[in-house]
């Protein structure tokens, strides 16, 4: 009976259960994931526990109380079908309405077959989220021209980055800003154009390969720059990138680099789209946090 699951906040370890799951389910996580989305947020993490057993679990971010984020939804094979998915899902929708402003939204990256049951949920579709993936053997060739100048991420003072990623995210992620892009095995890098912060990009290992994300830019030119010297940290394995459909110069960029199409989801929300710069959208951070 579904009435039997206790619905709780997850311990610390449990997160690492949560992505190890993830990395069954082939959703590639990075490699110091749990421990970089429990300090952005600890109380996100919701389980699902039936006879004192974790059988499933998801995340519901919240950025200040201003915008929310439904994510890293998983329930344990053997434990599907059976209605304690749709408990979980619901409790955590409920949960993380409290946690928010009235009239804040919250977005959710969903499996295109789970669609029509987010949309029951009150979520609205936006646009698709497609991973593409491609291995360069050979190396990438380095792009910068004209005034861009891609720096390390420290050179760049962090009220700066911060201001640039406000205009690409709904809501300030100080915290999560400032551990993501300092994370081990990953390369942060920004762009600079005459000066001023054109865009910036995180790269980090995962268990198969590197994803980069997010990749902010004002224009394809700086976006390319930055791509460019962001994929070599990935020495030979996979890169991945998770593209917006609604921004078609970030398709264009994955494509210009002969990347292809191995995943994909549905950007749903809960209430008003945010009013956020889609056009400096390359790649979103991640599908678990937004």
């Amino acid at each position: 009976m579904t009435s039997d699951v206790n619905i709780r906040q997850m311990a610390r370890q449990e997160v690492d259960d949560l992505v190890d799951w993830a990395g069954q389910e082939g959703w590639n996580p990075g490699l110091h994931d749990a421990e970089l989305f429990w300090t952005n947020d600890r109380d996100a993490f919701i389980a699902a526990e039936l006879d004192g057993e974790l059988i499933g679990g998801g995340a519901i971010t919240s950025y200040g109380g201003e915008f929310g984020f439904m994510g890293f939804f998983i329930v344990r094979p053997e434990f599907r079908s059976r209605g304690f998915g749709n408990t979980l899902w619901h409790a955590r929708r409920k949960r993380l309405l409290g946690r928010l402003r009235p009239g804040a939204s919250i977005g959710m990256d969903g499996v295109f077959d789970m669609q029509d049951y987010y949309a029951k949920g009150g979520f609205n579709f936006s646009h698709r989220d497609i991973r593409y993936q491609v291995e360069f053997a050979d190396g990438v060739e380095e792009c910068a021209s004209g005034s861009d100048h891609i720096v390390p991420i420290d050179e760049v003072p962090f009220e700066f980055l911060a201001a640039y990623d406000r205009t690409c995210f709904p809501a300030p992620r100080p915290v999560f800003l400032g551990d993501w892009t300092s994370q081990p095995d990953a390369l942060a890098l920004g762009c600079l154009r005459e000066g001023k912060l054109c865009g910036y990009g995180v790269i980090r290992r995962c268990l198969a390969g590197c994803k980069v994300g997010p990749l902010f830019a004002d224009d394809e030119r700086a976006a390319q720059a930055l791509y460019s010297h962001l994929a070599p940290f990935a020495d030979g394995t996979p890169v991945f990138l998770d593209v917006p459909e609604n921004n078609p110069k970030a398709t264009e960029l994955a494509r210009r680099y002969g990347m292809q199409e191995v995943f994909g989801c549905a950007r749903m929300y809960l209430g008003a789209p945010p009013d956020i710069a889609h056009n400096r959208i390359f790649g979103v951070t991640t599908f678990e946090l937004g």
